[in-house]
């Protein structure tokens, strides 16, 4: 989201309080471990399990701030009203269970005035700060180019100029991280890959339809170039390409091409914002009436449907999908409704497997950066029985022993329950990544996990039958 998520944020930019998160944390340790593991992006996606962005942060932007603050990353860092990131709040991210979170960028904040588009050093060192304290506590890193006073909307009539801004911007971001491990994702773009000035889908002629794609598709193929000629381990970096205004109709289009990749490893940004009626708007608009609640079982389809598309069109043929923000405000909302969208937007992505879903929240809308926690005890239990079902326990690249498998105990935890039954079940469905697991699940030690041992599981489980047996 661009501004619409900011405006409130703006005026409280002078408001700087002391919070319990807020202590002054040692200097940041090296965290790059340079490691790249010989796993897919696949692979990536699904070890990712829940995300949350560092929203209205890094990425704030405007002239005021130039003209107002004291010059300071953090005058940029705390204009939209965050406070002061601290250690202690990315740590919280991870204590809450999630898995990587996501660090929105305007990188032309402080940058030189001559023409050069050099980033500022100070600016880079903050959010590099920042970068090694998230993968300190163990989450994976995704870093782009968000908004950034929408510069980029210019393109279609400064084409030039604007693809000499963006490159000279990668160039230099790519070769600042070139050394960090895989956990560090680098995303092209945020919303901005798609100019309505061109054309958009209530009008305009197929022609202009395909002018406007392939800017898009001309922008992510330059990243990915620009990425891999950068040395280190940017090479075989993951990458995270935006999709058309990262929607989701929009990007399953066919005139939208992911870029080639001579390393094989992108996977496709979507958000998800919908309806908008519920997502974005707080009160009545002139483009729409403002939606307290949602999950009707219309809502719960569409949802549904949109993320079988995502699966068809991308998932199904090896692209995995990072839904790089979702969400809704808490405002005149239903707050039953909110735990309901948040957790059905999270479950559906994570069940089908290759789909990983990064909640869009700004200071205090869903984590309180004073605390360090989520601030829905209904959110928080949601989320965890999200992960519970839907997430391997092992991480990728550890080693697994099937030896040590025990019959029934699918997620390792040491005893056989119903959440083994869930897992074992989706399994089934979209295949088992670890050996430990599949062996787990084959419950009748037949050398393959079929039906069977799902119903030899579930009547143990309901107590109508003693042993793992399919009679």
């Amino acid at each position: 989201m661009k501004k619409m998520k900011n405006k409130l944020a703006a005026l409280c930019a002078a408001a700087a309080m002391v919070l319990p998160c807020m202590g002054t944390a040692a200097p940041a340790k090296a965290a790059v471990s340079g490691v790249m593991r010989d796993v897919t992006t696949m692979q990536i996606v699904d070890d990712m399990g829940l995300g949350i962005n560092l929203g209205n942060t890094f990425e704030s932007a405007g002239d005021w701030i130039d003209q107002w603050g004291d010059g300071t990353p953090n005058a940029y860092e705390t204009a939209w009203g965050s406070p002061t990131i601290t250690q202690k709040m990315i740590q919280g991210y991870a204590d809450e269970g999630f898995g990587v979170v996501r660090i929105p960028v305007a990188w032309s904040n402080m940058m030189s005035k001559d023409g050069s588009y050099t980033i500022s050093p100070a600016y880079l060192a903050r959010v590099r700060e920042v970068v090694d304290w998230a993968l300190e506590a163990d989450l994976y890193v995704v870093l782009n180019l968000h908004w950034d006073g929408g510069w980029l909307e210019d393109l279609p009539t400064a084409h030039d100029e604007c693809m000499r801004k963006y490159s000279v911007i990668w160039t230099q971001v790519a070769d600042a991280f070139r050394d960090y491990g895989d956990k560090l994702i680098f995303e092209s773009q945020n919303e901005e890959l798609g100019w309505q000035s061109v054309w958009n889908q209530w009008g305009g002629t197929q022609e202009q339809k395909q002018r406007s794609y392939g800017y898009v598709n001309e922008v992510n193929q330059t990243f990915v170039d620009i990425v891999r000629a950068s040395g280190g381990n940017n090479g075989a970096r993951h990458l995270l390409i935006s999709g058309y205004t990262t929607d989701v109709a929009l990007t399953c289009d066919p005139l939208f091409v992911m870029p080639n990749d001579p390393a094989g490893r992108c996977a496709v940004s979507v958000h998800y914002y919908t309806p908008a009626t519920f997502c974005i708007l707080e009160k009545d608009a002139d483009w729409g009436k403002a939606q307290r609640t949602w999950g009707t079982d219309a809502e719960v389809a569409e949802l549904s449907q949109n993320m079988d598309k995502l699966k068809s069109t991308f998932v199904d043929k090896g692209i995995p999908v990072i839904i790089g923000e979702y969400g809704c405000p808490t405002n005149n909302k239903d707050a039953a409704s909110v735990t309901k969208f948040l957790t059905s937007v999270a479950e559906q992505a994570v069940k089908r497997g290759g789909i990983c879903p990064v909640l869009w929240d700004i200071t205090d809308l869903h984590y309180d950066r004073g605390t360090c926690r989520l601030k829905s005890d209904d959110v928080r239990k949601g989320f965890a029985a999200i992960r519970e079902t839907y997430t391997d326990a092992r991480k990728i690249g550890e080693p697994v022993d099937p030896i040590a498998a025990v019959p029934g105990d699918v997620d390792g935890d040491g005893k056989v329950d119903v959440l083994d039954l869930g897992r074992a079940k989706r399994g089934l469905v979209n295949g088992f990544t670890d050996a430990v697991a599949r062996k787990a699940a084959d419950v009748d030690g037949d050398g393959s996990v079929t039906v069977t041992d799902i119903v030899a599981l579930t009547k143990w489980l309901h107590g109508t039958s003693s042993s793992f047996s399919a009679n």
